[in-house]
């Protein structure tokens, strides 16, 4: 049985009018708070295409203890049906950036960014990420920053099979990853000179909700979810504007997203996933979507190799954000998970 590590310091189960808790991201403030931003679902449906307003919450000790939530924007304030899958990053100017989804409909869901230079307290109005209109699924704590000062948003590009923007049938669940750029802060930004597309003729995923992470050589790791068995990679060596065609990856799993970040105190890379896919005898547990058990591992060899995975949660989480703090052995520093509907948020603590 997988070792199950780390210890619950806050869980945001659903409840009356609010069904859902999930995507989130931290940020550690410059006065050594942490900001936990996510995804606050309102209503009845706790569906992607629900209401949901973006929320936060903040600690001062490390991540033991969070106050309640602050809403920081609702759908009304946007026109839009609802916001979520939210990212953090601290600017070049010292200011907060927050990344999140702005849901219109099928024709148009898109990344906007905002900033802060108060800690949070107020945010500036939004700017697009994305130049042109569609239907682009960024995972929440996916926007990243090379080391040359480029921000990089992978992106899942999925097509209209009709002309109605709300209607499910209208969603062409086969998506591309795209990947866009900015080089100055996130003032504007433009698309990569290519986009990778799914190599097998029958997938019915695509490559969905692309992530990256840049290796010590410089290049770019990408990956995205499909329903092949496996997550699959792709490699940029020139900051992201052109890719390789995607293959397999090490990483088994159902359709359900990998999250993979890098320690900024030692180097290392920590991975989250699903290790089990959903083969043709496998029972799944209701509503699972066979998206458990959730394990992690750490890789000190640029993801070469990888350590003994250990089990963050064996239990589907159903709709909740439940956030797990983790001291690792010989270690200064924490490492806080944030689990909802599989799809993770985490952060390195000094």
């Amino acid at each position: 049985m997988l070792e199950q590590k780390g210890k619950i310091v806050l869980d945001l189960r659903p409840g009356p009018g609010n069904p859902r808790n999930s995507e989130g991201a931290f940020l550690e403030g410059n006065d050594g708070g942490l900001l936990f931003v996510y995804s606050r679902f309102n209503g009845d449906s706790p569906d992607d295409t629900g209401k949901a307003c973006v929320a936060a919450r903040r600690s001062e000790d490390g991540g033991e203890t969070w106050n309640g939530d602050e809403i920081i924007a609702t759908p009304e304030d946007h026109g839009a049906h609802n916001l979520m899958s939210v990212s953090l990053l601290r600017m070049q100017n010292g200011e907060m950036g927050l990344f999140y989804l702005l849901r219109f409909g099928w024709n148009d869901t898109r990344l906007h960014l905002r900033r802060s230079s108060d800690e949070g307290r107020s945010w500036s109005e939004p700017v697009c990420c994305i130049p042109g209109p569609g239907y682009y699924v960024t995972n929440n704590d996916r926007v990243m920053r090379l080391s040359t000062g480029r921000l990089v948003i992978p992106a899942g590009f999925h097509k209209m099979k009709t002309n109605s923007t709300t209607d499910w049938a209208s969603f062409d669940g086969r998506a591309f990853a795209c990947f866009f750029l900015s080089d100055d802060d996130g003032r504007t930004w433009r698309e990569a000179k290519t986009f990778c597309a799914m190599t097998v003729p029958h997938s019915k995923s695509g490559l969905q909700e692309p992530g990256v992470v840049e290796l010590e050589s410089g290049v770019l790791w990408a990956w995205a979810r499909t329903d092949m068995g496996y997550q699959y990679e792709m490699f940029s060596i020139d900051e992201g504007e052109t890719w390789s065609q995607p293959t397999p990856s090490r990483f088994t799993s159902p359709n359900s997203p990998l999250s993979m970040k890098r320690d900024p105190n030692g180097g290392q890379l920590l991975a989250v996933w699903n290790p089990i896919p959903n083969y043709e005898t496998r029972e799944l547990e209701k509503h699972s979507w066979g998206r458990t058990p959730l394990v992690a591992a750490i890789s000190r060899d640029e993801g070469r190799s990888w350590g003994t995975p250990f089990a963050v949660e064996r239990v589907e989480d159903r709709g909740g954000i439940v956030i797990r703090r983790f001291i690792l052995p010989g270690k200064p520093f924490c490492l806080l998970i944030a689990l909802a509907n599989r799809r993770m948020g985490s952060a390195w603590r000094g």
